[in-house]
This record gives structure tokens, sequence and C-alpha cells, in this order.
């Protein structure tokens, strides 16, 4: 017999390799067809967020479509900060979870379609003869508008028999967004002009030219005119020529390089959403700089944008590349005229702060000297977030993976890395997490140590407070008992799921972490670095929050 829920696990199998998440009522069936009749690999995790963070983390990583499940009730409850990090982020991913009968609510259903509706989410819902087709409605949705879709299969169906599979169409997807007409083409062209006359030209890319594959195509702009080049955290490493690249922008970028950045007399963004961290709250560009900006948005996202075209990267990157060469643009030469590289050097800190305590940015220098090249680094939320960001230098955006950041949620850290270990199958995943946000995802750190065992690492800055919040309110003078954290010791909890846990008081610590880069991924364990920092050591970024709330 061929059931709803195995036309629903036979046509998204067409379409990803990994699912996500926790079995219940709702999904068994869903999960027994995918399990049986599929290739598909399922990973189990421990808690309902955990699944959509992880199969989030696989997108991020893989660029493929994302899966996820969950079932009803309180299951699907439990995926929504997660699914609502997803939404702000632009990830495409499917969430299939049971629902409430077709005959109605029973005490323990919610209204999970308002529920989703909420966070951003769309809800296509399954029928006897038609789950197929909306199968494939669900995932070209997700695909066309880079967003989480939930799949949902009504309780009183999801057993039910349906027939042999139906050939489902393929999803139809648009082509990348083209600018067309009089007035972008002159938008494209004033970009033009504005880079070939330009003294100081500086070029900046977010994720979203990552997305749309642009690299080459901005590098050939950058060459043209001799540009400057950067990138927002989520876009790091796209440009091809990286001694005359800063690094990242923003709040996360060396004070040096910024200094640079306010010298640009020109400078155009190409997929960042300039939002007020990259723009350091606006003291980014100095005011006499000429700033486009490139995007999908319908219209420019900051108000120091002079100049706007909405388009793919890519495509109007390759627009200003044959502009500039019809032209015969030549380079300025100020990026030859700079020494890029000394300017993009962090403080190394002291060691040790004044309480005693470790000093996080020696702990991120040294643990960035240490760590395995091939790499990726996936980030809960919370103060830290800086110090992975300035220390850990990743080879491309697929190697940073920052999930929580876009929601600005804390505590989905550790079922980020089963998504990043799997899409990454022979890169060394490392988690940077504080203790506040790792003890609140603490369910799926057995789901991190089972998946990525020794191709894991964890650092865990453990301050025994949300620095965030001491940083920002504790200054403010309110009260900061509901600030603090009792220390964990969570280099205990680690090896009470197979980990090896090392509590990091000294630099010397550190050196189990060089000792385990050395050794075979397959003969090591996962590594838990409970790091016990000093919280009077403010972040950069951190502090440019402060600046402005204050």
């Amino acid at each position: 017999m061929s059931t709803v829920s195995a036309h629903v696990a036979l046509t998204l199998a067409r379409h990803i390799d990994h699912v996500f998440g926790v079995m219940g009522n709702g999904n068994a069936y869903f999960l027994d067809a995918l399990e049986r009749s599929t290739d598909v690999h399922f990973t189990a995790v421990r808690h309902e967020a955990g699944g959509v963070v992880a199969a989030d983390a696989y997108h991020r990583a893989s660029g493929r479509l994302a899966a996820a499940t969950a079932t009803y009730g309180a299951g699907f409850t439990n995926t929504l900060t997660a699914l609502a990090e997803a939404v702000q982020a632009h990830v495409p991913l499917v969430l299939v979870v049971g629902d409430e009968p077709t005959s109605g609510p029973r005490p323990w259903d919610v209204d999970q379609i308002a529920l989703a509706s909420g966070v951003g989410a769309r809800t296509y819902t399954v029928g006897r003869t038609d789950a197929a087709a909306t199968t494939v409605i669900a995932i070209e949705h997700a695909l066309t508008y880079r967003v989480p879709t939930v799949l949902a299969i009504p309780y009183d169906v999801a057993a039910r028999d349906a027939g042999p599979v139906p050939e489902a169409p393929e999803p139809r997807l648009p082509g990348p967004l083209v600018p067309a007409g009089p007035f972008a083409e002159g938008a494209v062209e004033r970009i033009v002009d504005a880079l070939a006359s330009a003294e100081r030209p500086f070029l900046l890319a977010g994720h979203g030219a990552w997305i749309s594959a642009a690299g080459d195509a901005l590098g050939a702009v950058a060459d043209a005119v001799g540009a400057i080049t950067a990138s927002t955290a989520l876009g790091r490493g796209i440009f091809p020529r990286s001694e005359f690249d800063l690094g990242v922008a923003g709040g996360f970028g060396a004070e040096g390089a910024m200094e640079l950045v306010r010298g640009a007399d020109v400078a155009v963004v190409f997929g960042a959403s300039l939002n007020q961290f990259t723009m350091r709250f606006g003291d980014l560009f100095a005011p006499g700089t000429r700033v486009f900006q490139v995007d999908v948005a319908p219209a420019a996202t900051h108000p120091h944008v002079g100049g706007y075209v909405r388009g793919d990267a890519a495509t109007v990157a390759r627009a200003v590349a044959d502009g500039l060469r019809a032209r015969g643009a030549g380079p300025s030469g100020w990026r030859e005229s700079v020494d890029v590289m000394p300017l993009r050097a962090y403080d190394g800190g002291e060691g040790v702060a004044a309480d005693g305590r470790l000093d996080p940015q020696s702990v991120a220098a040294r643990i960035g000297e240490l760590l395995p090249e091939d790499r990726v680094v996936v980030s809960d939320g919370g103060h830290f977030i800086g110090w992975a960001n300035m220390y850990w230098p990743v080879a491309s955006p697929d190697r940073m993976i920052m999930v929580g950041t876009a929601f600005q949620s804390i505590g989905l850290g550790w079922p980020s890395v089963p998504g990043a270990a799997l899409a990454k199958p022979s890169a060394t995943v490392v988690l940077t997490t504080g203790d506040g946000g790792g003890l609140m995802a603490l369910a799926d750190l057995e789901t991190a140590v089972r998946v990525a065992a020794g191709r894991g690492v964890a650092v865990v800055w453990n301050d025994a407070a949300y620095g965030a919040e001491v940083n920002l309110y504790g200054l403010k003078g309110l009260a900061q008992g509901p600030m603090l954290i009792p220390e964990v010791d969570f280099a205990a909890l680690a090896a009470g799921v197979g980990a090896e846990g090392v509590v990091v008081r000294t630099l010397s610590d550190l050196d189990r972490l060089a000792a385990w880069s050395a050794e075979p991924a397959a003969s090591r364990p996962f590594l838990v670095l409970d790091c016990r920092i000093s919280g009077t050591v403010v972040a950069p970024y951190q502090r440019e929050i402060i600046r402005v709330n204050s």
C-alpha cells in the first residue's frame, strides 16, 4: 500500500538527500516511508527546534534544499524560533509536520497554519489525492522565494492508501533578476561612470553575491578599477584577490581596515542588506562617499545609498565590468598604494584580564592558530560572536554558518553542528557558543557529538553570564542578578555524551587543541573546550551597540 505519507516522502526525496527531526505520532508514517523506500538519510535530533536548525545549517553549508520534520502540536510549536530564524535568513527549507485531522482539532491541537504565518512561513496541506503535487508546490515555493515552507499531513489521512505515486512535474524556478528598462540601465551606467572616475574605489559584497555566484564578476570589476574590497560576515572570501581584501566589514572589521574604508570616494555594495552592524550604525562610510547598492530588494535598504540597482548581483557585476571595459577604464592605483595586510590585524589581548580570568581576545587568537585549515565555523548567538568572526578566518561564505543572528536568537548552536558536518563531510566543524546559549540548546549536544564525532570541536565562551545583557543593561545600572549564570562545567557535560572535555583556564590548556588537530579524525573524540573567560572584555561590535544605546 502506498500511503499519503509515502507520496510526500517519495516526491520530496527527488529533491533532497538529508532530513533532520524528531519522530512522533504525526510524522511516523512519513519517516517510515522515507527510511524504507528512499535513499534519503534521516538524522534524529533531540529537540524539534534542532531539526530545523540542523536543516538550516545544512543548506547554508551545502546550498541544497533543506528538509526537517516534526510531529503536530507541541512538536510543531517547538520549531517556531528556529523557523523564524530561517525565514529571516532566507533559507529554502521544507518542514514536514503532522497536523490536526481533517475533521477538526483535538484538545492538544493548535492552529499551526496561523502560527507558521505569524513567523513568516506559508503552509501547504496535503490531501489523499494531491499529496505529490502539493509537495512539489511546497518545494517550488521554498526555492523560488528562499523561505521555509511548512508541508502539513493531517493525522487522519497520513496512513490512507493513495494509490501509485504519480509523476509530479519538476519545480519551475525563476531566473536571475535582470535590470530592465531605460531607468535600470541608466542606473548601471551611473555605477560605471562613478567607478571609472573614482580615485579610491571600494567594493563590498554580501551573502546575496555569494548566492548568485558573483565572485568572478566582482573580481573583474575590482581589477578593472583597482578597487579595495571587503565583505559582510556572511559574504567573506567571495573576492578572488585576498591581497587587496580587508576581510569583514562593519562591527567585526579591524579598526585599521575600517578607517581605510572611510577614505573611499566611491563604494558599490553588491548583495548586502547594509544592516546596522555592517554599517557600523551609520559610520562605515564617510559623509562624502558616493554609495551605490545592487540587491534584489524592492528599494535601497539604507539612507546613505545614493544610487540603487535592483538586480541579481552577478548579472549586474558582469554588466558593470563590460561597461568599464567598453570605455577603457583603468586601475586607480589606490589598492597598490596601500599595504592591506597590517590593517586586518586584531588586538591579541592581554592573556589574562584584570579579574584573573582569560582574555577572550587572546583565547580566540590562539585557537585561530591551532584550528585545522579545512574547517567550517558554526556560531550560536550572543556577545561572543565577534571572536570567531574576527580571529578565525574561513575560506568562503559556506564555511561561516551563523544560525540565530538574523532573528537575534541564542540557543541554536549545538544542532547547527550536525547539519554542517553532513554538508561538509571532510571538514572540521567548529562550534562557537556561549554558556547561556549552550545550556539552552543542551539537548542536541548529544546530536553534535554523535554526528560530527572526531571532526567536531566546540568552544564554549564561559563567563558565567549573559554577556550581551551585562554589557548593555548592566552598564546602565539595571539589576545584574537575572543576567548571571552559575558557572557550569561544560567539560563534564561533554564527557557524559562521549566527548572529551577540557576546562581552559590558561592559554597553555589550549595545547590539547594542538594535539587534537594533529590526530586523524577517525581516531580522535569530539572535543569541547570550556573556556573560562572574563566578562570584562567587550567585543568591538558590542562597544558600538553600547555607544549607540547609551
